[in-house]
């Protein structure tokens, strides 16, 4: 492969030159202080625990950045292109402080943690800027340090969206049968508590006494969590606890490093997944960069729930899904011809190209077809289903992942990766 790639300068210096720019990302983070695992390291392993998981039916969404069996939130759902979907909160207060919270790098998280926010206009507000409002959550902080501004929320929300489904998080602590009560009676659809199993067994009975008062109550009872690779034997255990209470499901979140706290992920022997992303952006979600070894243990967690026969439903939530809406979003703003261009499951925009002496070989077969393609300085582009076609013309074709940025008139193509595919499409 390497000999097929040097025998096209132009294509060689295009891949070197991404390379060069995810090399100066990983750089940059690890000047800091941060460690990467050697790149790929553990990329086998998770592509046969995908595999094992297709062959026993399991639901895999947005280009296999999300992977569920049973049960599955319609939040979660509708998480990536459902443009009636938004999740509030009154304050960022919280009475935990994790090493892995996001919270402080969010815009003004001083002041939301000293101030409420105008959470009625902005409610009322967010239905007026989209065609259907399906669902609303509120999260924090921790939303019961709060819990009658909580509850004037759902009515609120109850009473300007009928139909919306309703989520809250919590960690539980202080919850009590009034509050269930109260909140069931304003329409209160879901409650997702997280688990806290650094902070010891004592912290897990709390949590799970929690959980067992709110399913006496009728919404669907979850759990949300990120996944500490070390601690994949608890995590099998925790979900035969949740089993054993009824709780609806759980979604494990890939643990990711919010740019802080890097001591608290040293002496638990942690490193950043390398790379760190599939399709390296400036997203804006403020989570941080992706733990080496969680997504490995979120997949077995799901391969062990269906194994075990667990009624839960068990849903792994990795990074990549996270940013998903984002690119979504951003591909949404303009529509790129759909015989060059592919919007794909992962929601970048793929087409594919040919460099060098290439070029002519599969223009004129495009041509001879009738197809359209793009022609640019260097290159032709051409729809990713023909990437077989032009191998065997004798070609080296790549996948180009692309995002529109800008709006209206000032909308344009911005090209994030190229790699290297084989004849089926698919990147080596």
């Amino acid at each position: 492969m390497d000999d097929m790639v040097s025998a096209r300068p132009t294509l060689a210096a295009w891949l070197e030159e991404y390379a060069a720019i995810e090399r100066e990302f990983v750089d940059a983070v690890a000047a800091e202080g941060p460690v990467f695992a050697p790149r790929a390291a553990g990329r086998s392993r998770a592509d046969e625990l995908r595999e094992a998981l297709r062959e026993r039916g399991a639901r895999f969404m947005n280009g296999g950045a999300s992977v569920s069996s049973g049960f599955l939130s319609s939040a979660c759902a509708a998480c990536v292109g459902g443009c009636g979907s938004r999740t509030f909160y009154i304050n960022l207060r919280c009475n935990r402080d994790c090493y892995f919270c996001f919270n402080p790098n969010q815009a003004d998280f001083e002041e939301h943690c000293a101030c409420d926010t105008p959470w009625r206009g902005e409610l009322e507000a967010f239905g007026a800027a989209v065609p259907e409002v399906t669902h609303v959550g509120l999260t924090g902080g921790e939303p019961l340090l709060c819990s009658d501004e909580a509850l004037a929320f759902f009515a609120r929300a109850r009473e300007l969206y009928p139909a919306a489904h309703l989520r809250l998080y919590t960690s539980g602590a202080g919850l009590d049968e009034a509050f269930c009560a109260a909140a069931a009676e304003r329409g209160l659809d879901e409650v997702r508590f997280s688990v806290k199993l650094d902070e010891g067994e004592g912290s897990v009975e709390e949590v799970l006494r929690a959980i067992a008062l709110a399913r006496r109550f009728s919404f669907d009872v979850m759990v949300e969590m990120p996944v500490v690779p070390s601690e994949l034997g608890r995590m099998k255990l925790l979900l035969r606890q949740l089993d054993d209470l009824g709780v609806r499901g759980i979604n494990l979140l890939e643990l990711c490093y919010p740019y802080r706290n890097w001591d608290e992920f040293a002496r638990r022997g942690l490193a950043l997944k390398n790379p760190p992303f599939e399709v390296l952006y400036d997203y804006g979600y403020a989570g941080g960069l992706a733990v080496a070894g969680s997504e490995d243990a979120c997949l077995e967690l799901v391969l062990f729930a269906m194994e075990e026969g667990l009624s839960l439903g068990v849903h792994y939530c990795s990074l990549d899904n996270k940013n998903r809406e984002q690119v979504l979003q951003g591909n949404r703003a303009a529509a790129l011809d759909p015989e060059v261009y592919e919007l794909a499951d992962d929601c970048f925009y793929l087409t594919a190209k040919v460099f060098d002496g290439d070029r002519e070989k599969v223009g004129a077969y495009l041509d001879g077809i009738g197809a359209r393609y793009g022609v640019e300085d260097d290159c032709v582009s051409f729809h990713p289903a023909r990437v077989a076609e032009a191998a065997e013309l004798g070609a080296l074709p790549v996948l180009s992942w692309n995002v529109i940025e800008g709006q209206g008139a000032d909308a344009y193509v911005r090209e994030l990766k190229l790699q290297v595919a084989d004849g089926s499409g698919l990147p080596w």
